[in-house]
């Protein structure tokens, strides 16, 4: 049996090795410009000189509302003064604050929902405590009740916050 001789090899046609030459510059960026004048960008260049496709459409009054909490965790943590167990409690909270003050400057979706989130859950749990130890107390004063509502009007801000900037942009 005699060998099959490989097929010969076919030259593309220079016009259409042209276009495939034109597109792909095209696409990456390097060539110059096309009839109508436009200059092309690499697909490169355009996400990474596009960040506002990145960046979260910030709901309105979240930034007050980090500035707030940053101020508020500080502040309370600042209070803390006496024993031990108190003081760690103190401690936490300066953590949690700084971990606030430090969303405050971020543009980062994630790094801002999570801030919320933790505050949302501080919170939630804090209200939580104290409910129990009121049933167990039976003590009720003015500013227990004081507390208490504060305590749920800031998880329901948290959480509002943490879904707004969860969604998804409208598109235009």
């Amino acid at each position: 049996m005699a060998a099959k001789q490989p097929p010969p090899l076919m030259k593309k046609h220079s016009q259409t090795d042209l276009v495939s030459r034109l597109k792909t510059r095209k696409i990456l960026g390097v060539g110059g410009e096309d009839d109508d004048g436009e200059v092309h960008r690499s697909k490169i260049s355009q996400v990474l000189g596009n960040e506002i496709k990145f960046t979260i459409r910030e709901p309105l009054g979240l930034r007050v509302w980090q500035f707030v909490s940053a101020v508020l965790f500080s502040g309370i943590a600042i209070m803390v003064t006496s024993k031990t167990p108190i003081r760690l409690y103190g401690g936490a909270l300066l953590s949690i604050s700084l971990i606030m003050w430090n969303a405050l400057y971020t543009a980062e979706k994630v790094i801002i929902r999570w801030t919320l989130l933790t505050e949302a859950c501080y919170f939630g749990v804090q209200f939580l405590v104290v409910t129990a130890t009121l049933a167990e107390t039976g003590l009720m004063s003015l500013g227990i009740l004081l507390l208490l509502v504060s305590r749920l009007l800031f998880v329901v801000i948290s959480i509002y916050y943490y879904y707004q900037v969860g969604r998804r942009p409208k598109k235009a």
